[in-house]
């Protein structure tokens, strides 16, 4: 041990920065967004499902040098943390569906679980670890109608972040494509490579003149037609 230390001391080590290439992102998202964007410091994005202003974020990581964007989640309370750590945001409590309707809202012990869906929720419960706390009622408004309200004039999305647990596709019919294109659009999927090319997420989306970009585990990213990444 006091040989390394004294090597150490002699080659001047210094450790590496832990945030050298910082990802907040579940898997990475990020940082392949960091890369499809490299050459602009600044931009706009749309968080759909947001669920903590750092924890598992694709967003934090653009924040902190600049970027702004919406930050939508229906967890009641979920905006207060958000307000307070990203104020210069558009923070928003909002469950967003293709129609105004009351949906049930279950809330487990991992809030990264919560859905609207009660499918997706009895599933998970299949799992011991993972329960439902309580269950609430919840008013649902459509992405569009959020975006016509909150979007600043004039403002370009750059990317839009989409993570339902169970209502992704519900909130991509909810928008209104010929007004509101992001660049690039993140989408949640567990379907491998091959059913995802066929699911009716993807051609829902490659119908509004989307293709697939990149993907990462469970994470698929698409590009608006007349988007050229690392420009």
């Amino acid at each position: 041990m006091g040989l390394r230390r004294g090597l150490r001391k002699l080659l001047k080590y210094q450790e590496p920065d832990p945030y050298l290439n910082d990802s907040y992102s579940q898997e990475g998202e990020d940082m392949v967004l960091a890369r499809i964007f490299d050459n602009k410091p600044t931009g706009f994005f749309v968080d759909v499902g947001a669920l903590h202003p750092k924890r598992f974020s694709n967003t934090y990581k653009f924040y902190k040098t600049g970027w702004r964007g919406i930050n939508m989640d229906a967890m009641p309370g979920s905006m207060a943390i958000f307000n307070q750590l990203r104020p210069e945001d558009i923070n928003i409590e909002a469950a967003i569906s293709d129609e105004d309707q009351v949906l049930k809202y279950h809330i487990f012990n991992e809030p990264a679980l919560n859905t609207l869906s009660e499918e997706v929720a009895m599933e998970r419960e299949k799992k011991p670890e993972y329960k439902v706390q309580r269950v609430e009622d919840i008013c649902t408004q459509t992405l569009a109608s959020i975006l016509d309200k909150h979007l600043p004039e004039g403002k370009a999305i750059d990317f839009m972040t989409i993570d339902a647990e169970g209502l992704d596709f519900q909130v991509l019919n909810s928008n209104n494509w010929a007004k509101y294109r992001p660049s690039v659009l993140l989408l949640e999927s567990e379907l491998d490579f091959d059913a995802f090319g066929g699911s009716d997420l993807y051609l829902f989306m490659k119908d509004r003149g989307y293709s697939l970009l990149s993907r990462t585990y469970r994470t698929y990213f698409l590009r608006e037609q007349n988007f050229k990444a690392l420009a």
